[in-house]
């Protein structure tokens, strides 16, 4: 991938309106300076997404996602940074210069375009036979399967014919190298038969990246498949596959404006479903889901909804599923598609107003666990009844640390399973001191320095607490200089946390916020951690109209200074070596300093009065 100067960046940047862009996916409505709509990075009703085009950044005080122009397009399209650069600078009509590639990136790049091209005239190849009458047994699966000429031309369906080398020969007569084709995993070669096609007598689903690109394929066996014929065969991975990343479906699903995605388990149920309406549906290739799907997934800030088989199989993948997406903090709940098996024969059976209709009922996927818990336990008896009680509550246990969350599905499940309240919690309080999982003990808020602050529902760690009180500082002290003028008296770049807190006190001590073209918007684009970008994001909309009046301003100012120094020279004084001769002297200086400190009185920003 190409990468470009500062300067060049900065000038697609600012030609590229962060209110016009994100406008295209987000329904913003204005409040003073800034834009606020609902986050298109996870779910929520009340809107906290805001937008600042004089900052040039967005920020969410929901989900904590926040960036500029770059940093929105690659989290919602996908995009590396170089993508999202191309894209906004096409969009505004700036021209990139071309860099100069090393001889290895040249050669990567030249076997990748050469992969890709492969496997685009082999699609072609596929789908021109389906379309004639070798592939007419194809052809006839396909309309059996009640898929329409539309939507097969959507997924570029083919059919690999019944001669075992013909997409060989067809790929040597448009000039490619045996070396490239045994890379592209489409010709499987053996000493004692030569090269042989790895899909043939099979209809053929091309597999899509994001960006559309053709990357490998998968084939169903036509007939019966015999003891050494899978019925199902993918592409082996390659320099342009990973099936573990790629999920079959989301090159369309990825533009859906549905607000969720559906997963499901094989390809004829994702173009089922793409043909019913449902152009949300994605699903995993082959393998069970992994962690690397879920992490695809979980880029585009959406709750799943799981429509796997209902057979004893489909159960066990949904509650593995399940299990992955509550780590990676995705919402997700379970269609209920009984009496038929899969979302294809759903369709077929009742159609999409009903699968509509199952979406609405969809079940909260922690309360489908404990009903797929249930069915080890004979709840006519006692004993086993009781067993299964312990086994609910052990769950919930694991799975809520947080007491409200906690208490709304401890309603719900005494509700739906016919026990007493009390007699629950009882339980609950017993299988926690068994030493299932320690009841989260309450995290200590420490002494906030902002009235705001003291109003926050949720208590924050220490930790949390002193990164605030930066974020806080660090933004009143790149907006006005008189902050800074009081601060540096007692604060120096190294009392701040390491990494972005401490960078960006270096950048305003040494008054580079004042310089011109400094732009906050900019400094993101110095990162290229995800964490990093979102805080400076977070920084800069950090304190903004929390205070009122100077006094306000005053006693917050004096209380977070005081509260880093403090903190700083604790962390100081725990460096010192016990045996230097100093060290009572310098506790003694850093007690004076803090005595002073908090005797000083601290003024509102001229700005600000």
């Amino acid at each position: 991938m190409p990468r470009y100067s500062d300067e060049i960046i900065e000038e697609v940047r600012e030609k590229n309106d962060i209110l016009d862009v994100i406008g295209q996916y987000v329904h913003l409505e204005r409040r003073g300076s800034t834009y606020f709509g609902l986050c298109p990075f996870h779910s929520e009703k009340t809107p906290s997404f805001s937008v600042t085009p004089s900052k040039g950044m967005y920020y969410c005080f929901g989900c904590h996602k926040g960036g500029n122009v770059f940093t929105f397009l690659m989290e919602k399209e996908n995009m590396s940074f170089p993508e999202a650069v191309e894209e906004l600078a096409n969009r505004a009509g700036v021209e990139l210069p071309k860099r100069e590639m090393s001889r290895d990136e040249k050669a990567r790049q030249t076997r990748r375009d050469q992969l890709l091209a492969v496997h685009k005239d082999a699609a072609t190849y596929f789908y021109r036979l389906l379309h004639s009458p070798e592939g007419k047994v194809g052809l006839k699966y396909f309309q059996e399967r009640k898929l329409t000429p539309e939507i097969m031309t959507k997924f570029g369906l083919g059919f690999s014919g019944t001669r075992s080398d013909g997409l060989y020969q067809y790929l040597r007569g448009q000039g490619y190298k045996d070396d490239l084709l045994k890379d592209s995993g489409l010709i499987t070669y053996r000493d004692d038969r030569g090269p042989k096609d790895r899909f043939w007598n099979r209809v053929i689903f091309p597999i899509m990246d994001p960006r559309r690109h053709v990357i490998a394929f998968g084939g169903r066996v036509m007939g019966t498949p015999g003891e050494h014929t899978p019925k199902y065969l993918n592409s082996p991975e390659t320099e342009i596959f990973n099936k573990r990343k790629t999920l079959y479906g989301m090159h369309i699903a990825r533009g859906s404006r549905r607000k969720e995605f559906i997963l499901c388990e094989g390809y004829m149920d994702v173009i089922s479903m793409h043909q019913g309406g449902f152009d949300n549906t994605v699903a995993s290739l082959g393998t069970a889901l992994t962690d690397e799907n879920v992490a695809v997934l979980k880029n585009y800030r959406k709750p799943v909804l799981l429509s796997y088989d209902s057979d004893g199989a489909g159960v066990d993948a949904a509650l593995k599923a399940i299990r992955l997406f509550r780590k990676a903090g995705i919402a997700c709940r379970v269609i209920n598609m009984r009496p038929y098996k899969d979302p294809d024969e759903f369709l077929k059976a009742l159609g999409p107003e009903e699968y509509e209709k199952r979406i609405g009922t969809a079940e909260n996927a922690f309360l489908y666990e404990i009903r797929m818990l249930m069915r080890d336990y004979d709840l006519k008896d006692p004993q086993q009844k009781t067993d299964f009680q312990v086994a609910m509550a052990d769950r919930v246990i694991e799975t809520f640390p947080e007491e409200m969350e906690r208490n709304n599905y401890i309603d719900v499940l005494c509700r739906d399973y016919q026990m007493p309240r009390e007699s629950f919690l009882k339980l609950l309080a017993e299988e926690v001191k068994k030493g299932v999982r320690a009841d989260p003990e309450p995290e200590e808020a420490g002494p906030a320095p902002l009235p705001v602050q003291r109003r926050r529902a949720r208590l924050q760690s220490k930790d949390e607490g002193y990164q605030e009180s930066e974020r806080l500082l660090l933004s009143w002290m790149a907006e006005y200089p008189d902050v800074l003028d009081q601060v540096r008296n007692y604060l120096k770049p190294s009392d701040f946390s390491e990494g972005v807190h401490r960078d960006l006190a270096e950048d305003i001590y040494q008054g580079r916020n004042l310089e011109e073209g400094y732009n906050p918007a900019a400094l993101i684009t110095h990162y290229e951690l995800e964490d990093e970008q979102a805080e400076v994001a977070r920084i800069f909309h950090t304190g903004e109209n929390l205070l009122e009046t100077p006094d306000d301003w005053a006693k917050a100012l004096s209380e977070t200074v005081f509260r880093l120094k403090e903190r700083a020279i604790q962390e100081e004084e725990k460096r010192i070596d016990p045996r230097d001769p100093t060290k009572f002297n310098r506790i003694i200086e850093n007690k004076n300093l803090l005595q002073k400190l908090k005797q000083t009185r601290f003024t509102a920003p001229a700005g600000r009065k």
